[in-house]
Order: structure tokens, then sequence, then C-alpha cells
């Protein structure tokens, strides 16, 4: 697979972790989330209210 592609997934699951935490979330969970899920979890992440 191209490399590319995993700094790209990567670099999505650490900005979901910043986001996360600007939610009062838990941001390592998140990024775990992110790993696993990618752009879905970003979905998710979006649409959440901030705590």
């Amino acid at each position: 697979m191209d490399e590319s592609y995993f700094v790209g997934w990567g670099t999505l699951a650490l900005i979901n972790a910043v986001l996360a935490q600007g939610k009062n979330r838990s941001g390592f969970n998140w990024f775990l989330l992110s790993l696993v899920l990618g752009p879905v979890a970003t979905f998710f992440l979006a649409l959440s209210e901030k705590r």
C-alpha cells in the first residue's frame, strides 16, 4: 500500500484527538478510535456537542 495513505490516516487521527480535546472529550480514546474508523470517527466527532 502507498505510504502516503498511512501518513494521511495518522494525521487525521491526530487532528481528531485535538478536536476531541477541544470538546472536552478524551483525545487518546478518539485517537485510537480514529485509527480504526478514520473519517467515520471524524464525522461523529464533528456532530457531537461540547461537554
